[in-house]
């Protein structure tokens, strides 16, 4: 009891402005006491507007009262600073970052006990008091602490907004819900955040797991462009060394040709020179003897004459000249070779060049095909329809996703993109990664296609599935068809008003699902997509009924 009594005598004497104990205590007129320099700060403030008042009961006071200590209270105080107590709140009663303030509180701010609709400030413990107290604050309003006070305030009937009304999606208070909000559906704000924060959890928990798969793939793109980036290294380390092999061995070669040229050329220079020494030997021969006879030819003596002419009449015989033959061209054998060969190595390097230079199939991210519809839902895909290509016999709605097939033409602005012949519309967008969608349908015939831009947009060719542009899956009440390029080919699976559609552009992979509690494959498709595909939607009637086709919104 006295440890009681002596915590609320530290209260009593403590100022309320600064919440420590009283220092050079003074009294003001209304009662109230204050620390002299905690008083003379407030009222120092308020001298512009030359009208003062008690911080604690507001009671106006004019002029501005004179201070002096009050000698009592200073005694109690030391007094009370002689048991040891603290003198300064335990810091649990301070405000944290996420604890309301008290407004009133200078420096280190206390925790706020209650929140005033009427002064729109929060209060606390000790600041709190003159509300109890003080019957000016009478008709003051206390609630809960709170940081967005006036957030929270229904500006009509100044009540704190406790109650959600579902029909209007906003927070309103006990009154507008018996005024203007009178019959719909409401409950309490904290019954509302429950369930909120329920599908809050569920989706937080679907944009994880698309965050976790997101980064899965990329990890697996990171993986693939390490693995691109050292076999290219590898691929231009040994093409180098390849190419410089290539070239060694053309040099050796080359080298080989010229000495068997040069080999051969001596041989047949040598030869040549020595038939030229034996020639040039019997011309010698030849003129010496054409010499000697003309000199007997200017014999005189007829006696001489016929007495030397047998002598040298008779010319000593030589061997017959070898048979000259002058090609005039030699070596075009080697020539024609090595030509060849050259040629030969230019076809080679073509077609090296031609298999390199071919364009590469994507294969990136290579993932089997999802097996379940959540699965599917990853690569979830909201399509919205082009009206600019829309039939005019077509009716879009719903935001665009809707296409229903209409008796009389529908008013749309003349486009070079628009079909004209047939009931179709094809997507806004274009997909050239992995997607799914799907599409509930209603009526006789719908076409669930996907297709070039490029389509055409007039004749037999601009109907799905009638060019190798588009491919269509046909659902009729009975049965299903798949056509591309003008081939059909008719499809047996279980009948539903919805059709799943699964596109991988990059792996070639287009797929058809009949979807109601479990996903059945109709049709795939395992081609080679040179062009960004739109989604696209084929609404046709007959003399009973017409038919309508949704893009389904998917979560």
């Amino acid at each position: 009891m006295a440890q009681q009594q002596t915590v609320m005598d530290r209260k009593k004497l403590c100022c309320s402005i600064c919440l420590d104990l009283l220092k050079d205590p003074v009294t003001i007129p209304c009662g109230h006491s204050y620390c002299m320099s905690c008083i003379k700060s407030h009222w120092d403030e308020e001298d512009q507007k030359e009208i003062y008042s008690c911080p604690q009961c507001r009671q106006l006071l004019i002029p501005r009262p004179a201070l002096v200590k009050n000698t009592m209270l200073a005694d109690l105080v030391e007094e009370l600073k002689k048991t040891g107590l603290q003198t300064a709140p335990a810091d649990h009663c301070y405000a944290g970052p996420e604890d309301v303030g008290c407004d009133f509180c200078t420096g280190r701010k206390l925790k706020a006990l209650k929140s005033c609709l009427q002064c729109l400030v929060s209060y606390c413990e000790q600041h709190l008091q003159p509300h109890y107290e003080s019957p000016a604050f009478g008709k003051h309003k206390l609630v809960d602490p709170s940081k967005k006070l006036q957030e929270n305030i229904c500006i009509r009937h100044n009540e704190v907004m406790k109650i959600f009304c579902r029909t209007d999606q906003q927070c309103i208070c006990i009154h507008c819900s018996l005024d203007e909000h009178k019959g719909h559906d409401t409950v309490l704000a904290s019954t509302e955040r429950t369930e909120k924060q329920g599908e809050l959890g569920a989706s937080r928990q679907k944009i994880q797991q698309r965050i976790q798969n997101r980064e899965k793939e990329v990890k697996l793109l990171r993986q693939e462009e390490e693995a691109i980036d050292h076999s290219a290294d590898e691929a231009v380390e040994d093409s180098e060394k390849i190419f410089t092999d290539l070239v060694c061995l053309i040099e050796t070669r080359s080298a080989d040709v010229k000495q068997q040229i040069r080999g051969r050329q001596k041989t047949k220079v040598s030869r040549v020179k020595e038939l030229q020494d034996k020639l040039q030997q019997e011309i010698t021969e030849l003129r010496r003897n054409d010499a000697e006879l003309e000199q007997l030819s200017h014999r005189k003596d007829h006696t001489e004459f016929l007495q030397k002419y047998p002598t040298l009449s008779c010319l000593r015989k030589t061997t017959d000249s070898p048979s000259i033959n002058c090609p005039m061209q030699y070596f075009e054998d080697v020539k024609a070779a090595v030509s060849e060969v050259r040629d030969k190595l230019q076809d080679i390097l073509s077609d090296v060049w031609t298999k390199i230079s071919e364009p590469e199939v994507d294969v990136l991210l290579p993932q089997a095909e999802p097996k379940t519809r959540a699965e599917f839902l990853q690569y979830s895909h909201q399509t919205r329809l082009d009206p600019n290509t829309a039939n005019t016999r077509l009716l879009l709605s719903e935001g665009d996703t809707k296409a229903t097939v209409m008796t009389g033409k529908q008013v749309y602005p003349s486009h070079p993109d628009r079909f004209t012949d047939m009931f179709q519309v094809l997507s806004r967008e274009s997909l050239s990664a992995r997607h799914y969608w799907e599409v509930e349908r209603s009526g006789y015939e719908v076409s669930v296609a996907v297709a070039y831009r490029d389509i055409s947009r007039t004749g037999y060719k601009s109907g799905f599935g009638n060019d190798d542009k588009c491919w269509a899956l046909e659902c009729f009440n009975n049965r299903y068809e798949f056509r591309h390029n003008s081939v059909t080919t008719i499809i047996s699976g279980p009948r539903s008003s919805r059709v799943g559609v699964y596109l991988d552009h990059r792996g070639g992979v287009l797929s058809f699902y009949s979807v109601s509690e479990t996903m059945t494959l109709l049709h795939r498709v395992q081609t080679t997509f040179t062009q960004p595909l739109y989604p696209a939607l084929g609404v046709f009637a007959t003399y009973r009924n017409g038919s309508a086709a949704t893009f389904s919104k998917l979560e």
